[in-house]
């Protein structure tokens, strides 16, 4: 499993997740070294979008994001995923399998992400971000049902 992060302005570095990740591995591992340097490099208003997932909403991550004081965007249990990462990890994979031969190893497969998800373009990002607005338009209007997203 891999990791990254995106905004209009910046995307971290992909991070390579080895085994079952913890809250506590969320916070040491992502949260404090990737997550929060890159919210102050975009400024104040930046705003953490992750999801539900136990280790986003772990105690450990919980505290951890309070003391850092980090501005985060609540999901509600059982919402749909509207978050434009799921559409760049959509990408990542197309351009891997279109650029590539099967990896012959896992460092392989973890240079070519890197690669890859580096070399997404800016505008495509941006779009995703940009997006968003819509794409909550289309979810009230369905009710929380299946959207064209």
């Amino acid at each position: 499993m891999v990791w990254g992060g995106i905004s209009t302005c910046l995307r971290t570095p992909l991070y390579h997740v080895v085994g079952n990740l913890t809250g506590v591995r969320y916070q040491n591992e992502i949260l404090q070294p990737l997550i929060v340097p890159a919210l102050q490099a975009i400024g104040p208003r930046a705003i953490l979008q992750d999801d539900n997932a136990p280790p986003h909403r772990s105690a450990a991550a919980n505290t951890f994001i309070q003391l850092a004081r980090v501005n985060r965007m609540l999901w509600p249990a059982n919402s749909p995923d509207l978050n434009p990462i799921e559409h760049m990890w959509d990408e990542l994979c197309r351009r891997v399998q279109q650029h590539h031969t099967p990896p012959a190893n896992l460092g392989q497969l973890l240079q070519w992400l890197q690669h890859e998800w580096n070399g997404v373009p800016r505008a495509f990002i941006c779009n995703l971000i940009h997006s968003m607005r819509q794409r909550y338009v289309e979810c009230l209007a369905h009710n929380g049902g299946h959207t064209r997203y």
